[in-house]
């Protein structure tokens, strides 16, 4: 594959540049190159069904590039998973998935109650194996990683993307963005989350340096700007709304970052008041804006930001698709819509993906062909304006919080499972086009709290162990009954508005 041969030359020609820093420890090109070698060795002397994911568990540590790299060299896909995603969660994704082997590299003990093979980084280190022929990489429409989006019946979906998938994602970064030639990335999306990748191929690929900007260090600013200070970084990739918390500590400037050049952002809509403090604050650095869901990966359109669309616009476009995409809006009949009016926005191209993992019911809903070419259907509404995509939300349940995808009905259903609700309704929170929080509505069960935030806590302590945090409501309110429409159902109309009230 065309990727991971430019890896082998990066690692070749530049044995020694460090390629990933992560807040206790860092590797080279040349140790990543042959670390994953050596775990590529171990992976194929498990004799594992041809294809078969590996799962990876950690938090941005060094040793995850390996394993990534790793499985792809011995002929698997990986599937990441965060240290954040609940074990409950991780379950689902093991049965989902029906992976043999789990490397372990965050250090931290892992108690599953699946049999899923479980590895520790500590002891891949350790073996001595035989070096990997090219012959067993992934290649071309085999899968090269898998990651779980939210799913409406509760469990989580696995999108497959593919050598061929990747290739013409990262192809396209490198071609039309200012991020080739061995510069130094900002790694802040947990791997698990398909933003990560806008960052780790293209800088791999380019021979980049990554540094990590990890949870603990987001938690407290003081050290986060002191590693971003420390971190150099030339290309920021991130959601709006991370830039966003930034903004808001009045040392984040160019003085902070002087190196910084290229802003991209991708995940949810990004506002033009950011936009405008990032052109007060870092005036030489060049703005982007992208869109695209995981199934396309990772992204399909682009446009730089400049003074006059920020004057021009009041809500910013998504910009033109990549050169081997084509983008299709069409309404509820399935006809293509004129320039200016709203429909479903169509991807179709190299970089859709085949579809979930198991899941053939919910993929050919999905999926389709179209002249030849996959085509995925988004659910994500849109219209076309002077050749440029402008974004106007979800036509369902699906929702993107601070980058990240879920449906609604998910987080309903694990909220009605609790012993302490009879029945649920999510409702995001939007503030200028953007959703910037969930509330949920709730008719409770008898419970033995006098107090209503010790109902809140209890049911959150539920929820904590079967979802990830950016999924648990911040707001949540009682009610005696909820608002019906006359069909029967649950009337989400009333109810957003008696929220806002």
């Amino acid at each position: 594959m065309k990727l991971l041969k430019a890896i082998q030359n990066n690692a070749k020609l530049h044995p020694e540049r460090v390629v990933f820093i992560s807040p206790t420890k860092q590797i080279t090109y040349g140790e990543l190159w042959q670390n994953s070698d050596q775990w590529a060795a171990f992976i194929t002397a498990q004799n594992l069904n041809k294809q078969t994911p590996i799962l990876v568990y950690g938090h941005m540590e060094p040793e995850m590039l390996v394993s990534f790299l790793g499985s792809a060299k011995a002929g698997h896909p990986y599937i990441p998973v965060d240290t954040s995603i609940p074990l409950d969660r991780v379950e689902k994704i093991i049965s989902n998935s029906q992976t043999e082997l789990l490397i372990n590299v965050s250090g931290l003990e892992l108690v599953l109650e699946s049999s899923v093979k479980i590895i520790t980084s500590e002891e891949l280190g350790n073996y001595c194996g035989n070096s990997i022929d090219i012959d067993n990489w992934v290649r071309e429409n085999d899968d090269f990683y898998i990651i779980y989006t939210s799913g409406s019946t509760g469990n989580p979906k696995g999108v497959q993307i593919s050598a061929n998938n990747l290739q013409s994602f990262v192809d396209w970064m490198l071609e039309d963005f200012p991020i080739d030639g061995g510069l130094r990335f900002l790694n802040q999306a947990p791997f698990s989350f398909d933003l990560s990748v806008m960052d780790l191929y293209p800088a791999l690929a380019s021979g980049g340096t990554l540094a990590a900007i990890t949870k603990e260090m987001i938690a407290k600013p003081k050290i986060l700007f002191e590693e971003l200070m420390k971190s150099k970084t030339q290309v920021w990739t991130s959601t709006p709304s991370f830039v966003q918390m930034c903004l808001m500590d009045p040392s984040f400037t160019s003085e902070l970052l002087p190196e910084l050049s290229v802003f991209l952002f991708c995940g949810e809509i990004l506002p033009i008041t950011v936009c405008k403090q990032l052109r007060e604050r870092f005036p030489n650095a060049r703005i982007f804006n992208t869109y695209g869901p995981t199934e396309a990966t990772v992204a399909v359109t682009f446009i730089e930001i400049t003074d006059d669309m920020l004057n021009k616009y009041q809500t910013l476009p998504v910009g033109a698709a990549k050169s081997d995409t084509q983008i299709i809006l069409l309404n509820e009949e399935n006809i293509p819509v004129p320039e200016g009016k709203k429909g479903e926005i169509i991807i179709v191209g190299p970089s859709v993906s085949k579809g979930y993992l198991g899941q053939p019911e919910l993929t050919n809903k999905a999926f389709f062909t179209h002249n030849g070419q996959q085509a995925y259907r988004t659910g994500d509404a849109g219209f076309i304006e002077q050749g440029l995509l402008f974004y106007k939300g979800r036509l369902d349940f699906q929702i993107k919080l601070h980058g990240y995808r879920m449906e609604l009905e998910e987080i309903e259903y694990h909220i009605a499972k609790s012993q302490y609700v009879k029945s649920a309704v999510v409702v995001p929170i939007y503030q200028e086009d953007k959703i910037e929080y969930l509330s949920v509505l709730i008719i409770p069960a008898e419970h033995p709290f006098e107090k209503e935030y010790q109902l809140t806590g209890a049911i959150k302590k539920e929820l904590g162990l079967v979802l990830p945090a950016y999924m648990i409501p911040r707001k949540f309110s009682y009610h005696k009954e909820l608002p019906i429409t006359p069909n029967g159902k649950v009337d989400r109309k009333e109810i957003r508005e008696k929220v806002l009230l």
